[in-house]
C-alpha cells in the first residue's frame, strides 16, 4: 500500500491538528512497523505571502527504523500566483512527495533524552518530548521549495503584447487602442537600444 492510498484508521493527536501524529506506540514496535493516514483538506498558511488556492490532501506513510521513522508523503495542493508572461492571475498545482528521516527526542522505553550521534546533522527533523511528528512544518518547507520562479496561467501563454500591452489574444489587432503607458518607456529604452546596436564600432 503506498503513501497515496493509506489506511485511514489510525488517530492522529489528541490536540485535534491532522497533521500531527503522535508516534509513542510505533515507536514501540520493532523496525519495520508501519503507519499509514489519509490526510484530508486541511488548511496550511504557507507564509512568505504565499497563498494556497486548495487545502492539502492526500496520504502519509510512517515507517518505523532501528533510530526513528522514516516519513513518506504523497500530498497535492495549490498556489495562488501572477503569470510571468500576461500578468493574470496563475494557480500551479503542488505535488509534495516527501521522504525524511525524523529521529526521536526522548527514548519512548526510558524516557532519556536521545542524542544526535557524532557527525549527524543537527538539522535532521526530530520528534518533539511528547513523540509527536509535526508534519506541517515538513510539509510548509517543501511548499516554500516548489513555489515556481515564473508561474504560467497557462502552458503556452502567448503573453503581452510590446506594442500595446494586451494579451496576445488569437486575432489580437492593435487598430486605435491606446498604448499601455507603463509600455512607452519600455519602447523608448527598445529604440535607444537599437539605435545603440546599429552605431558603427571602431
Amino acid at each position: 500500500m503506498s503513501a497515496g492510498d493509506p489506511h485511514p484508521s489510525h488517530p492522529v493527536d489528541a490536540h485535534g491538528d491532522p497533521l500531527t501524529f503522535n508516534v509513542a506506540g510505533l515507536l514501540a514496535e520493532p523496525a519495520g512497523a508501519a503507519r499509514e493516514y489519509r490526510v484530508e483538506d486541511v488548511a496550511v498558511d504557507p507564509g512568505d505571502g504565499m497563498v494556497l488556492t486548495r487545502p492539502v490532501s492526500g496520504g502519509v506513510r510512517l515507517l518505523r527504523t532501528n533510530r526513528g521513522l522514516v516519513v513518506a508523503t504523497d500530498l497535492r495542493t495549490a498556489i495562488a500566483g501572477e503569470c510571468a508572461r500576461c500578468l493574470r492571475p496563475a494557480v500551479t498545482e503542488l505535488r509534495i512527495r516527501l521522504e525524511e528521516e525524523v529521529l526521536p527526542s526522548i527514548d519512548v522505553l526510558t524516557g532519556a533524552p536521545v542524542e544526535l550521534a557524532e557527525g549527524e546533522d543537527p538539522e535532521t527533523p526530530r520528534l518533539s518530548d511528547h513523540h509527536e511528528l509535526d508534519l506541517r512544518t515538513l510539509v510548509v518547507e517543501a511548499i516554500s521549495l516548489q513555489e515556481p520562479i515564473a508561474p504560467l496561467c497557462e502552458p503556452d501563454c502567448p503573453g503581452l503584447c510590446e506594442e500595446c500591452g494586451a494579451r496576445l489574444e488569437p486575432g489580437h489587432a492593435h487598430g486605435d487602442a491606446p498604448i499601455d503607458p507603463r509600455l512607452e518607456a519600455l519602447r523608448a529604452f527598445r529604440s535607444a537600444a537599437d539605435a545603440d546596436a546599429d552605431e558603427p564600432t571602431g
